[in-house]
Formats: C-alpha cells, sequence, structure tokens
C-alpha cells in the first residue's frame, strides 16, 4: 500500500517532522464521533484524518498503572460489565478505577455499547488502554503508515473532591504521569492540559520546560482566569462558545495559543477558524479533513 501525504497549502520533499502546526487539528479522545473514545482504534482513526495532535484524558488504578480514560470510573453510558450486563448511571461512580487494578479495569468493555450522543461511532468490543500502549500503537502506526509525528495532548482530570478517593493528590498524579511519559516520548511533543489550577501550577513549578494548557468553561474573564493561575500558559483552551474575535484577539496579543474545544459541526469550524484560532478539539477529524484543516492522507494501490 502506497501512502502519499500532502500538506495544505505546503509542499514538502519529504516526510518531516511537524511540530507547532500553523492550524492545530486535535482528535478529540482520538476520534469519538468514529471509534470508541479514548482508544487506540479512536487514535488510529485520528492519525489517518491528518490530526495534528491527539486529545487524550488520563486516569490512576489501584495499582498505580496510568490509563487513558475521561472519568474515573466506569461510565454508564458507555461501558459494560465484565458478564456483559449494563452498568446503571445512578451507580457508576462505584466502578471507581482508583479502586481497581488494571486487571480488573480491562474486564470492561467500554465500546460494544456504542455511545447514543455519537450515532456515527463504530461498536467494536474494547477496553480502556494503559497510556503506554497507546503511545506505542500511535507510534508505531506513524512509523508504519501515516509517516508524520503528532503532538499528545494530555489532560489531568483531578479535582479537590476526588483527592484521594478517584485519583491521587495532584503532585502525585502529575509526578507519576511526568515519569511515564519521559520514558516514551519528547518533551517537546507533550502538552499538559487541566481544568484544575492545582495541577498546571504544579507543573509550571516543577517541570518548566513543559508546555500548558489552561482548559476553561467558566464564564471568567480572560484575565480573571490567569490571575488565579498566576501563569501565563502556553495555550488557553476555552469551549469555543465562550470566544469571540476580539477575545482571541487579546489572546493572541498575549502570546498565547488560542485552541478551543469541542467543535464538532461543520459551520463551527469554519467560523472559530475565522476569528484566528491556532487549531481546535474536535470529534471529527474527518469533518475538519473535509475542509482541509487537517493534514490530507491518501492510500494508494495495495
Amino acid at each position: 500500500m502506497k501512502l502519499v501525504i500532502l500538506l495544505m497549502a505546503t509542499s514538502v520533499a519529504s516526510f518531516a517532522q511537524i511540530h507547532h502546526p500553523k492550524f492545530d487539528v486535535q482528535g478529540h479522545r482520538g476520534a469519538r464521533g468514529l471509534k470508541p473514545e479514548n482508544t487506540i482504534p479512536a487514535f488510529l482513526a485520528a492519525l489517518d484524518y491528518g490530526v495534528t495532535t491527539l486529545e487524550l484524558d488520563l486516569a490512576i488504578t489501584k495499582d498505580k498503572k496510568v490509563i487513558v480514560s475521561h472519568e474515573p470510573w466506569m461510565s454508564a453510558a458507555i461501558c459494560t460489565q465484565p458478564d456483559g450486563q449494563p452498568i446503571e448511571a445512578k451507580t457508576e461512580m462505584a466502578y471507581n478505577i482508583y479502586q481497581m487494578t488494571y486487571d480488573e479495569v480491562k474486564q470492561f468493555d467500554c465500546g460494544s455499547k456504542g455511545n447514543a450522543r455519537f450515532p456515527e461511532q463504530e461498536k467494536m468490543a474494547v477496553h480502556k488502554p494503559l497510556l503506554r500502549d497507546v503511545i506505542a500503537a500511535v507510534e508505531d502506526h506513524i512509523k508504519s503508515f501515516s509517516r508524520y509525528e503528532v503532538d499528545y495532548n494530555i489532560e489531568i482530570k483531578s479535582l479537590p473532591a476526588g483527592d484521594n478517593k478517584f485519583h491521587p493528590v495532584p503532585a502525585e498524579f502529575s509526578d507519576v504521569v511526568y515519569q511515564l511519559i519521559d520514558q516514551y516520548l519528547p518533551w517537546e511533543r507533550v502538552v499538559i492540559q487541566s481544568f484544575d489550577f492545582r495541577v498546571l501550577k504544579y507543573w509550571h513549578e516543577k517541570y518548566p520546560e513543559v508546555r500548558l494548557a489552561a482548559l476553561v468553561e467558566n464564564k471568567k474573564s480572560i484575565d480573571e482566569n490567569l490571575a488565579e493561575l498566576g501563569f501565563q500558559p502556553a495555550i488557553y483552551s476555552p469551549d469555543f462558545k465562550l470566544l469571540d474575535r476580539e477575545k482571541v484577539k487579546y489572546l493572541k496579543k498575549l502570546k498565547m495559543r488560542v485552541i478551543p474545544w469541542t467543535v464538532n459541526e461543520e459551520k463551527d469550524m469554519l467560523a472559530i477558524k475565522g476569528m484566528g484560532v491556532d487549531g481546535f478539539i474536535t470529534d471529527y477529524p474527518d469533518r475538519a479533513a473535509k475542509y482541509k484543516m487537517t493534514l490530507s492522507i491518501k492510500r494508494e494501490g495495495r
């Protein structure tokens, strides 16, 4: 199978490493609109649609394994019990990943049920993967097929109320994640993001070389959020509905990259790009590819 990669608006003579793309399309939880979220098939699908960054979330197991999962429990919306029985929404938090070993986590199927919010998503039996296994699969796919390097936008999900209940405290959580990533990836290809400003403050102090993204869903002003954070992160990443052209202009004046989430409708992709953002996070990298916002990947021959 012959692989041809075309860079939008840029021609290159060879497959080259890509850092800080001019426009950064990030596959949210891989490609949640197409494959089960935060799974290896979702990440590989995102690569095949030309994303320049993979966005993912982390949780920690009882035996201190770093896994890829949006919730620190088994979501009733997407997972079933090891015996195939459904999980009730009112009891889903009892399936606490932080109280399970990874061997126990692997018994839950989080893909066959599908996701009612994403009817195009392919149903398949799949479990929550280890972060190291995701990295290995992605890097192998890059080497064998897509031939371009992507960044990893990695969210540490924590809340004060969840400390030592659903996840370690920010310092421990962060150190475990740092030590693992440091074994597998160069830090210039990694962004750490969080809604929990305690996490970002810790990384800023202990690991100042790592790029950080402040996730924002509140309606405070930009200045109020930055004052609470106490420093200026590399990336400001708000809900796209909170942005307008003037806010984007102000953030760019402060020398921050602006990468909003989660932009799924084609009209919103076009509108938000027109505001001058540096990229966006989407469940549908195929839709972004339709408008030539991603790398275009074509497979020819056999």
